[in-house]
């Protein structure tokens, strides 16, 4: 267990709370007051310090840049009717922090100093928490190397960062989805359960590829065959197919999201059958043909659970029914809410106090 941090803390002498319009939250855009600094060096993190939110001056050779040792992590913190912030299971995401840091040759984070942290930037500008139906204040941890120097080699120091930004909806739509069928995100060996920086790099093209065809999102493929569903660009994957939950198997191709867990156990409490499996890219568009494909969304922090409405695969689209008429994803959002924003009990300590 580690001591309360010693965190050194400077506010803004001028916030931009009063000038932020919350009616117009733009996800990733805005950002709140202060923001959470760390150093490594010397085989130890160090120089812990809450600062006003800004440019910070950086080395151009940093290796960061060069040769791509940099992560990060989506957490949200939520305001209950009673004015209480919560934070939604962090220590979930400390895990996975970890499990990025050691993939990419990094430093990892001891779990209380990533809790602390996040708890102490966010209690500062708890302000900047939405009061408000599906908003949330979204929590950006962040690492990256930071060696002025040009060589392949992990680097001996890094920075730590956590960054705040109020947030209304990730998608306000029904998604409009396409099976890629050429371009891989992660192969067997690599590191796509990893929230590395180079792993989002390189989808960038297809997605956009993908939007320019009027899709919202991809459905990644494995990277030998494109024979079996991976995950969404933004988000897990998950499908009601004959009565049963499914859902790609994690693995080292695959991340293990937060959400995905959530929805998960909550699906095994109701007592729906639920597989963790390899999923077929045929089995889905049969079911699709068939009807027995009954519900399909994204799960994830950012995404919450977002419907997909169609499906396309080598140029043929497949529709859904309504998402509004979707038994369990209309079912599991409303219960995920209720936890979030603190209209339940929460019996699995799921949310995390900011005191």
């Amino acid at each position: 267990m580690t001591e309360t941090l010693d965190i050194k803390i400077t506010k803004t002498t001028h916030s931009r709370l009063q000038e932020t319009d919350f009616n117009n939250l733009p996800f990733g855009k805005i950002f709140s007051d202060h923001m959470f600094v760390a150093d490594y060096a010397d085989g130890e993190w160090k120089n812990f310090q809450i600062v006003p939110y800004g440019d910070i001056s950086l080395s151009p050779a940093i290796s960061s840049l060069h040769y791509g040792q940099s992560f990060f992590e989506g957490i949200k913190a939520y305001k209950h009717d009673d004015g209480q912030v919560t934070v939604f299971r962090p220590e979930k995401n400390a895990a996975r922090f970890n499990k990025s840091a050691e993939r990419l040759c990094m430093p990892t984070l001891p779990e209380d100093i990533f809790l602390q942290s996040i708890a102490a930037v966010v209690d500062i500008d708890r302000d900047w928490v939405p009061a408000k139906a599906n908003h949330a204040l979204y929590i950006r941890p962040f690492m990256f190397a930071t060696d002025p120097f040009l060589g392949v080699a992990p680097s001996g120091t890094y920075k730590f960062m956590v960054l705040l930004c109020p947030v209304g909806p990730y998608f306000s739509k029904t998604l409009r989805v396409k099976i890629e069928t050429y371009y891989t995100r992660s192969a067997e060996g690599g590191m796509g359960f990893a929230k590395s920086s180079g792993n989002y790099g390189g989808s960038m093209l297809p997605a956009k590829k993908a939007t320019e065809e009027g899709f919202d999102q991809l459905i990644w493929t494995d990277a030998k065959n494109h024979e079996y569903v991976e995950e969404m660009g933004a988000a897990n994957v998950m499908f009601v197919l004959d009565g049963k939950l499914i859902t790609p198997s994690t693995r080292d191709t695959i991340l293990d999201g937060v959400t995905r867990d959530t929805v998960l156990t909550l699906a095994r409490e109701w007592g729906m059958p639920v597989e963790e499996r390899r999923v077929s890219v045929a089995e889905i568009i049969e079911g699709a043909k068939t009807g027995k494909l009954q519900d399909a969304f994204g799960a994830g922090t950012a995404a919450t659970i977002a419907a997909v409405g169609s499906i396309s695969h080598n140029g043929e689209e497949y529709f859904l029914a309504d998402p509004k008429t979707r038994e369990f994803s209309q079912k599991v959002l409303v219960e995920l809410d209720n936890i979030k924003y603190g209209r339940v009990t929460d019996t699995h300590n799921w949310n995390y106090p900011v005191l």
